[in-house]
């Protein structure tokens, strides 16, 4: 009976490290696609905050020790190595307590972000500059990211204000991405003509799309908050069960029946 209960735990634990293995390649791949991403609202940031180049290289590392975790305890699973499972256990604690932490720094620190994000957003809409190539693939992002989300500066038009370019041009041009004329918005970059010129043009004026892109970025948190929070559950509860099964194994592997050891 007991031997028979070491055997279930044991291939339990190997489909559940198998399964974790699993989840370290995607977790890796996100962060290596985060570092090489070009064309998304995580491009922007990335590029231009030190605190998300960290993150993606924090995702990296961790969904690189999570891979070899999850190759550790299949090993020491089916070979029954005590060693190879405490240290999982290890790791593996040591990786949930350094999740628990994150997200409640993430959860601490949301105002912080939101006004790093903002400064981000505003000092690239106030350099945008087609005509300037130092900063072309941050800027077509930033025009991917307006396309995507239906949306013009970042809490409205009115961020567009302070672009150099723009000034210069009397706000007698607008940027393409915001375009509400489809055959506009198909230029993707730089800026449109108006088709109607005055010399008291303003950014009403503007044929574009009325919401800023922040709206539109806490609107897809809120969308995907759902699936976020189960990918988390997912992985911690996936965590716990490895690390119970890992320990019951470890303590039960090898052992002797003392009992039955004469008493003098």
């Amino acid at each position: 009976m007991a031997s028979g209960c070491l055997k279930v735990t044991k291939y339990f634990l190997f489909l559940f490290n198998l399964l974790f293995f699993i989840l370290g390649a995607v977790i890796l791949g996100f962060g290596i696609w985060i570092l090489v991403d070009t064309t998304s609202f995580i491009s922007v940031l990335q590029t231009s905050s030190s605190t998300s180049k960290v993150g993606a290289y924090i995702l990296t590392a961790v969904g690189a020790l999570t891979m070899l975790m999850g190759f550790l305890g299949c090993v020491g699973a089916v070979n029954e190595i005590r060693c190879l499972l405490g240290l999982y256990f290890t790791c593996l604690l040591l990786i949930l307590i350094a999740q628990i932490a994150a997200g409640l720094l993430i959860y601490f620190q949301r105002n912080a972000l939101e006004a790093e994000m903002s400064g981000i957003v505003s000092e690239l809409v106030q350099n945008y500059n087609p005509s300037d190539d130092n900063n072309k693939t941050l800027e077509n992002a930033w025009d991917y990211v307006q396309l995507q989300l239906q949306c013009c500066g970042w809490t409205g038009p009115e961020t567009w204000k302070n672009n150099t370019a723009l000034q210069g041009k009397n706000q007698t041009f607008y940027p393409c991405s915001c375009s509400n004329d489809s055959s506009n918005s198909q230029a993707e970059v730089g800026f449109c003509l108006l088709d109607i010129i005055s010399n008291s043009t303003t950014t009403d004026d503007w044929p574009v799309k009325k919401q800023g892109c922040m709206k539109g970025v806490q609107n897809w948190l809120q969308d995907n908050l759902g699936i976020i929070l189960g990918v988390c559950t997912g992985v911690a509860v996936i965590e716990l069960l490895g690390m119970v099964l890992s320990i019951c194994l470890c303590k039960n592997i090898h052992t002797e029946d003392y009992t039955k050891v004469p008493k003098y």
